[in-house]
């Protein structure tokens, strides 16, 4: 598959365009209505492998209005304006906190994208690491 785009695809949705705050609700009261549980985390380095984003308050249990998730997500947004921004929806109903929804809700203007590296090693054998351009910074200053 292509990302004619060039944009971070993590979680649902990634593919399509920028959710509406309308759109955003309408997913969190779907996952509100099976019981699910949100958080909002937010980071500058979205690699792959950078599973752990940085929580923005707590999670949000025992919800039933997806307003109360959007002013938790409008806060964030307005701290970190120019970072990346998740929703997570966790199903504990089987006592443990799996992650059933994770989509993007925020993007910085400019998504500088990866790299592919590539290290020659023992043997003529290649070695590949995907780096992310916008880490040549220093953290809070990737993107601006």
């Amino acid at each position: 598959m292509s990302n004619p785009n060039q944009r971070i695809t993590q979680g649902q949705f990634s593919f399509l365009p920028d959710l509406t705050d309308a759109e955003i609700a309408a997913q969190v009261q779907y996952g509100l209505d099976r019981g699910y549980a949100w958080s909002v985390e937010y980071t500058d380095d979205p690699h792959p492998r950078n599973t752990y984003w940085e929580m923005y308050g707590n999670p949000m249990f025992d919800l039933k209005d997806a307003a109360g998730v959007l002013m938790e997500l409008n806060g964030c947004r307005k701290t970190f304006p120019g970072r990346y921004i998740r929703l997570l929806a966790f199903d504990s109903t089987r006592n443990v906190e799996t992650v059933v929804m994770s989509f993007i809700v925020n993007r910085p203007p400019d998504e500088p994208g990866f790299m592919l590296e590539r290290q020659e090693v023992d043997g003529r054998s290649l070695r590949y690491t995907i780096r992310t351009y916008a880490a040549d910074r220093p953290e809070g200053e990737r993107y601006r």
